[in-house]
Formats: C-alpha cells, sequence, structure tokens
C-alpha cells in the first residue's frame, strides 16, 4: 500500500469532523498528487503532539517561518509508508526526542489550515504521541525554540488549533 492509499484508509476510518473528513477525501479524489508539497491546490501534511502524560505538559516548537508555537509536523516524504509514520518521524526529528510512541487510535483531529502562495492549503492529520519517561529534547534546524509547556499554560502561548489538539489529546488519554 503506498502513502496516498493510506491515507485515503485512514480518513474513511476517522470518524469525527465530517465535514472536514470529506473536504480531505475530496481533495485526494481531485488531486493524485495531493499527499506531496507539490501539489499547489494544497497538500496533505502530518503532525504530532509530544505530550508527557505523567507530569502533565507538552512539547511544543517555535517554528522557524511562522514564529508560532505549533506541535511538531510537516510534509509527507516519498519514504513515508504512512500517515502515522510521517508524524511520528516529524516528531521525531523536529524533538530530537528518541522513542515516542504513537498514541493509539488513528488521528486525534483534522486541521485544514491556508499557507502563502504557491501552495494554499495544508490539509493537517494530527496525531499525538508519547514521550518516553525522562525525554531530553533537542532542537532541530526547523524551530527557533522548543520547550515544554504545562496544560493550562498552552492556550496562552499557542493558536486555537493547538488549543484544539490539546483537548482532543487529554480526551484520548
Amino acid at each position: 500500500m503506498n502513502l496516498y492509499d493510506d491515507a485515503v484508509l485512514v480518513l474513511k476510518g476517522y470518524e469525527d469532523q465530517e465535514e472536514l473528513r470529506q473536504a480531505y477525501l475530496d481533495h485526494l479524489a481531485a488531486h493524485p498528487d495531493g499527499m506531496w508539497k507539490a501539489c499547489h491546490a494544497g497538500h496533505v501534511t502530518a503532525s504530532a503532539l509530544v505530550v508527557d502524560p505523567s507530569r502533565g505538559r507538552v512539547l511544543l516548537t517555535l517554528h522557524r517561518k511562522l514564529q508560532m508555537w505549533l506541535q511538531m509536523g510537516g510534509h509527507c516524504e516519498p519514504e513515508d509508508t504512512s500517515l502515522q509514520a510521517a508524524a511520528l518521524r516529524e516528531a521525531t526529528e523536529e524533538s530530537g526526542i528518541a522513542g515516542l510512541r504513537l498514541l493509539p487510535g488513528g488521528p486525534v483531529r483534522l486541521d485544514r489550515h491556508p499557507i502563502p502562495a504557491p501552495c494554499h492549503w495544508h490539509f493537517d492529520v494530527q496525531y499525538a504521541v508519547v514521550a518516553p519517561p525522562g525525554a531530553v529534547q533537542e532542537i532541530s534546524d526547523e524551530s527557533l525554540d522548543l520547550r515544554w509547556f504545562a496544560y493550562d499554560e498552552v492556550a496562552d502561548v499557542a493558536d486555537e488549533s493547538v488549543v484544539r489538539l490539546l483537548e482532543a489529546t487529554r480526551a484520548r488519554l
């Protein structure tokens, strides 16, 4: 199974956000290249919120280009075998933490957001990963900063999409 087929299966199995989920499926049906950054109509991305439930905190990155506190994530790569593999790869690369574990149950949320031209939309499939005990982060080239925030601090530093992702993640935990 290729990444496109995996994405379609994941989205068909996702039971929340019905209207948005259908928009993702419609986008992929209309754009066979809709998994890739080269698709200027928009493309699917994969992200993951890094959580440490034992300490009630999340790891956010201060995105270099957007200068916003966000979850880890980004574009799918040809070597990614699945959306969840892409999300785990991005979380590992951007956090520097080995041994992250995907929260079971598939995607936690979907978030479609506009981005500057030449592309127009990111169709983000959002997962959550649990950090191992004693995890120490290491900043990547994609970040200006990397920092742990208590659950109740996230609304003060991040936008609504991150707050909603945290709420959905906590409900799943």
